[in-house]
């Protein structure tokens, strides 16, 4: 595989996707306004999207121990274009609701496959490069995904949005020419172990949302019977070992830790800017601009110096500028749109420096026959973390309903900057256990 030319490509991808993220993100004040709902039910958008997103992303990635990568990335383009058709023929809020989670479906093949084609097929000492280059397209989404989605939402609509997707179509026969030819080696899949991880993340998210006890109740006795079922399958969902790497566990919960930042921050950003200053859904997007091109452009040479001084360091120093931007934002956010923008020039370069590092250290410290269920894993934690996140600030803001809507709105990132202190706990319990490791070693 040509990868010069081939993880390029797929970064296209990986753009288009993640953009079909933000341009969402950006629109749904217009969506909540359109369609009559609030701002708990409009974040279904978001946070159900991402709940699907992230269990089709492990799908995916498990599936790839059996069947060939191009194979799985066709399928996925061609759920995503075909629901985003469905969307933009949508009329009704559940309608839409049901587009976004079969987008979500599709979108899943994009990022758990890509970090595995690069672990799979590119030299360790390459592999950090390469990794960023797949992160930089994701990261360019962030900054025209914005852009883009308010311009469209202004000209035509928020059905709009669901059409740009669709361009995915023209990259499926350029992929499947450029990626490696894989053999199927059967399919060992665990259908019961899956089912049973959707039904308990799914039940979780509902409870949350809805305060239902019986949801609950149901996400805990999946979450159970999944206990079960790992000790006595011979190859689950959800490898046991994974769980049983102390070093690995820490990374989970670091990139959980990431995505509650970033999906929250996506999420809560738009709405500061149409409700506590009224701007328009082109003026968000051009306010959430400069930081994330400023990221696409950055984030290559820090794949470049990753893979010359190791992932540490870049994760540590990401960690205490993030909590930089949440404090100004969190402290300054009454004063100017532009606070947002400048708190937003630190927080995207910095994100994705973080989830860059985490892929490049999982693909490092695993044995190769596990990165697959690794990285799906990883990136499962990921879009959880940012699914309960988003929940969690719609559900905060109903019950704020009271407060001054700028007090409302700190108080929430006030929230962040706590989960941001326990992040950077954790990256330094992290660089202790590998020491130890090391030591013993």
């Amino acid at each position: 595989m040509n990868d010069r030319i081939t993880i390029p490509i797929w970064a296209i991808g990986s753009f288009l996707v993640l953009m079909n993220t933000t341009m969402f993100n950006v629109s749904l004040p217009s969506i909540i306004t359109a369609l009559h709902i609030d701002a708990g039910l409009g974040s279904w958008i978001v946070s159900g999207y991402s709940i699907v997103f992230a269990l089709s992303t492990i799908i995916f990635s498990r599936l790839s121990d059996s069947l060939p990568i191009r194979s799985l990335l066709t399928t996925g383009f061609s759920i995503l274009g075909v629901s985003s058709i469905i969307g933009y023929l949508a009329d009704s809020f559940f309608l839409i609701l049901l587009a976004r989670l079969l987008q979500a479906c599709g979108a899943g093949a994009v990022p758990g496959l890509g970090m595995i084609l690069a672990s799979r097929y590119i030299p360790a000492e390459r592999r950090g490069r390469a990794i960023t280059v797949l992160a930089s397209g994701s990261i360019l989404a962030f900054g025209l995904g914005p852009v883009i989605g308010g311009a469209l939402t202004q000209i035509m609509g928020f059905h709009g949005l669901f059409l740009i997707i669709c361009l995915v179509f023209v990259l499926i026969p350029v992929l499947w020419k450029l990626l490696p030819k894989e053999a199927s080696t059967g399919l060992q899949f665990d259908f019961a172990g899956a089912l049973l991880t959707i039904v308990a993340t799914a039940s979780l998210l509902i409870a949350l949302t809805q305060l239902s006890l019986l949801f609950l109740l149901i996400g805990i006795a999946a979450i159970v019977a999944n206990i079960r079922h790992l000790r006595q399958k011979e190859k689950p969902f959800i490898h046991p070992s994974l769980l049983a790497h102390a070093g690995y566990r820490k990374l989970v919960i670091i990139g959980f830790c990431a995505f509650i930042l970033n999906m929250s921050n996506l999420f809560l950003m738009p709405l500061v800017l149409a409700q506590v200053f009224h701007q328009s859904a082109a003026a968000i997007g051009l306010t959430i601009f400069p930081g994330a091109i400023l990221s696409s452009i950055v984030i290559p040479f820090i794949g470049r110096l990753i893979d010359k001084h190791g992932n540490f360091r870049f994760l540590l120093g990401a960690h205490f500028i993030l909590f930089l931007s949440i404090l100004l934002t969190t402290v300054l956010l009454p004063q100017s749109p532009i606070v947002i923008l400048l708190a937003y020039v630190l927080f995207a370069p910095s994100l994705s420096t973080v989830t860059s590092t985490l892929s490049n250290e999982v693909s490092q410290i695993l044995p190769k026959e596990m990165i697959g269920a690794g990285m799906g894993l990883l990136q499962l934690s990921q879009f959880l973390g940012g699914s309960f996140a988003v929940a969690l600030c719609g559900l905060l803001l109903s019950w704020e309903k009271s407060l001054p809507v700028q007090l409302a709105f700190q108080s929430l990132f006030f929230l962040l900057a706590f989960v941001l202190l326990g992040a950077i706990v954790m990256v330094i319990r992290y660089r202790s256990t590998q020491q130890v490791r090391t030591f013993n070693a």
